[in-house]
């Protein structure tokens, strides 16, 4: 009678539950990328090309949080001379401050979704709160390595003033787009 009771519960579980977990992020499949308006002509787009974190994910109890860290040095415009003033001091002084941060403290759901996540974005040791707006999060095995894997799309916008960014205002442009796209693997 147990065995049958227990094998009811677990077919009753909602599917959520069952997703319940932390994962660790996978750099090979994460990318964090920012755009900002270049001089009035364009938007300049980048990346990080090295970046770690963890994701925690229960959307049967409405529980998620995520922590990324970013090599500020590893900044990539596809120009070498531009990314070398860009880890300058002018910019992110990736020597004094080699690390950005994304620690999350709040999130916000729509229903059963996970709708928004806000956190503590250091950059230059200067924390500021930052709400990302979260796309899509997909939780699942992998068809390949059979791993359980979730993956996680938000943006958002920051000024950068508001963490001492400021060389070039106003000429280059104030607010930065920020995109992250990440997969993470159950631990």
């Amino acid at each position: 009678m147990k065995k049958l009771i227990l094998t009811a519960s677990l077919v009753l579980l909602p599917i959520n539950t069952l997703l319940a977990a932390s994962y660790t992020v996978d750099p090979s499949h994460t990318y964090v990328s920012f755009a900002i308006n270049h001089l009035g002509f364009s938007t300049m787009r980048g990346k990080f090309d090295r970046q770690s974190g963890s994701l925690d994910y229960d959307p049967g109890s409405k529980k998620a949080s995520v922590t990324i860290e970013i090599d500020a040095a590893s900044i990539d415009t596809g120009h070498d001379k531009r990314d070398q003033h860009l880890s300058s001091p002018d910019f992110l002084n990736a020597v004094e401050h080699p690390t950005i941060t994304f620690r999350s403290t709040k999130t916000g759901w729509s229903g059963g979704n996970l709708a928004s996540v806000t956190g503590d974005l250091t950059i230059l040791g200067v924390s500021k709160p930052v709400t990302l707006k979260v796309h899509s999060i997909n939780c699942g095995q992998h068809p390949f390595n059979k791993k359980q894997v979730c993956g996680f799309d938000a943006s958002g916008s920051i000024k950068r003033s508001d963490f001492g960014v400021n060389y070039g205002l106003p000429a280059i442009g104030e607010v930065l787009d920020l995109q992250i796209e990440l997969e993470a693997v159950k631990n």
